[in-house]
């Protein structure tokens, strides 16, 4: 089947081809023999007058032209898969699928674990790749298509279509030897006065967080800034500074005599909801759908151990 000169049976080989970037382990994939891929391969160079893959010393890497054509061609794949009622069967006990998943450094501490471990105890063979959430990523027409799925807070206006994973309430937290805790508690006046370190993430955002601050008309003392909320505990302890970051956050820095304590925020709930965003087309892929149902999964688990 061609379409404008474009040999139409090349475009799956073309995808599974970028996606492994190995020409033996794309031919085990689609079920062909090497020389079947090679000649592929060099059809598709000839076609697009790029190499495509290079080699990278005992393995090869894509060209900077087929890193850009990737999500491209997975999605082009996917729209005539939806408009031809085709699916790509995906068996996650054997599959060697990779999935590219972007989320903040804080989104990573409280996910990693139970995401790797639903994945592992049913796709051992599947690879997660995990980027950094730019704070380009709202404003990107590219993020959904260079990942699988995006992993944020919700009511921030990213692409695409979004379930929630799960809910967190913020904390503030400073060093146990702070002169202005007084029983473990800090007040709004405290909180005006002392030195906050804060998170950062990209001009324009406002976090809950500031939106609290700016309702009691209370101005920080910023005296340090720090892209995302991981980075806040390491950098307050041995000082006076407070932050304040999201509780599941907090928990993991917090040990008995250690030198962090978390403080109930004297300003009262205020909650971060997490969700995840994808490409609405996505849902016609299985393989997908099983990666969303992983997702899930890992937000009932954290619902639960909240409850």
């Amino acid at each position: 089947m061609a379409l404008g000169g474009t040999d139409l049976n090349l475009l799956l080989p073309l995808k599974v081809l970028l996606e492994e970037g190995n020409v033996t382990r794309a031919g085990q994939r689609l079920e062909l023999s090497q020389p079947a891929m090679s000649a592929a391969l060099a059809r598709l160079r000839r076609r697009f007058d790029d190499e495509l893959l290079v080699r990278a010393g005992r393995d090869y890497e894509l060209t900077p032209f087929a890193r850009d054509l990737l999500p491209e061609v997975q999605h082009a794949v996917r729209l005539l898969g939806s408009a031809l009622q085709l699916e790509e069967e995906f068996d996650p006990a054997t599959s060697p699928r990779t999935f590219r998943l972007t989320m903040s450094d804080y989104a990573i501490a409280v996910v990693h674990e139970p995401l790797v471990r639903l994945v592992e105890a049913e796709a051992p063979g599947v690879r997660l790749v995990i980027g950094h959430l730019g704070p380009e990523s709202r404003s990107s027409d590219r993020v959904l298509l260079d990942n699988d799925a995006l992993i944020a807070p919700l009511g921030f206006g990213f692409p695409g279509m979004s379930r929630p994973l799960w809910r967190d309430r913020m904390v503030v937290i400073a060093d146990r030897a702070n002169p202005r805790l007084i029983d473990g508690r800090l007040t709004m006046t405290d909180l005006a006065e002392l030195p906050h370190a804060v998170g950062s993430f990209g001009a324009g955002v406002l976090t809950p967080v500031d939106r609290v601050f700016g309702d009691h008309g209370i101005e920080r003392r910023i005296a340090l800034q720090v892209f995302g909320f991981l980075p806040l505990p390491f950098v307050i302890e041995g000082t006076d500074m407070v932050a304040v970051v999201p509780e599941k956050l907090a928990r993991m820095h917090l040990r008995d005599g250690g030198a962090i304590v978390a403080v109930e925020p004297p300003f009262g709930e205020v909650v971060l909801p997490e969700g995840y965003w994808f490409a609405e087309d996505r849902l016609s892929d299985p393989a997908h759908r099983w990666l969303f149902s992983r997702l899930d999964a890992v937000g009932r688990e954290l619902a639960g151990a909240a409850g």
